[in-house]
């Protein structure tokens, strides 16, 4: 049965794409393409090479928001997680940005920074950061105390109890909150690039929606849902190995 996470992902796909072919097909509107035309539109993006000119233009905001809001989201988590007094202060900021209207805020963002690679950076930030912040902090503050009470009676340090027993036990949370934080990312790259300046991939969708050529436009849109779902299968399989021998249930499984 090892191969069985893999044939339903595959029959699911199958599924989709049949689906989308079948209502392209009918057609349920003039605007939306059959999923062959939208790969054949993918695929001569590919061979003239627009789609990576395009990509390297959109993973400039994409990486660099993630990385930031990776390094500053965990660090914060840990810290609210382990604070009571920063949970109250900064926990409610985090709730707020989650919650918030990201298009409401993107005009103050451009006010403020231009209309450059900054606000995009911050629109990812936006996005990803609360989540991951989130999902840490709550993994910390939830550690099991019986662990906790362990490492006291063999008297080790708060550095041992940190980085021995408490990220340990925090881990699955907070690659979870990771891979949401991530997926957050990927939308808030899209749309800072449809709503500050079109530009790579948001260029794309935006020009072939201006000149009606639907099937360009789904293929760009299509390329960012692959791109991540390869992105967070590696981080899931970054997560197996580096927890070897600890099922942790993913739901894709």
């Amino acid at each position: 049965m090892v191969y069985r996470p893999l044939f339903l992902k595959l029959l699911s796909a199958l599924i989709l794409f049949g689906a989308w072919e079948i209502a392209g097909r009918i057609p349920v509107s003039y605007a939306f393409p059959t999923f062959l035309d939208s790969v054949a539109a993918l695929w001569r993006m590919i061979i003239d090479g627009s789609l990576f000119v395009a990509y390297a233009e959109t993973l400039k905001p994409l990486v660099t928001g993630v990385a930031i809001s990776t390094v500053l989201g965990i660090a914060l988590g840990i810290w609210i997680g382990l604070s009571r007094v920063f949970d109250w202060l900064f926990s409610p900021i985090f709730v707020v940005m989650q919650s918030a209207p990201l298009a409401a805020l993107i005009p103050l963002l451009v006010m403020a920074y231009g209309i450059g690679l900054t606000s995009k950076v911050f629109v990812v930030c936006i996005m990803a950061m609360p989540v991951i912040v989130l999902n840490t902090a709550g993994a910390v503050r939830h550690t099991p105390e019986n662990i906790k009470a362990m490492c006291r009676s063999f008297m080790g340090t708060r550095i041992d109890m940190l980085f021995k027993i408490i990220i340990p036990a925090a881990s699955p949370l907070i690659f979870s909150g990771l891979r949401l934080g991530i997926s957050a990312g990927f939308i808030g790259a899209i749309l800072s690039e449809l709503k500050i300046t079109p530009t790579g991939v948001g260029d794309i969708i935006t020009f072939s929606r201006s000149i009606a050529d639907y099937p360009s436009m789904y293929a760009a849109i299509f390329s960012i849902i692959v791109l991540a779902v390869l992105f967070l299968n590696l981080l899931e399989r970054t997560e197996k190995h580096l927890f070897k021998g600890n099922d942790r249930g993913y739901v894709s499984d």
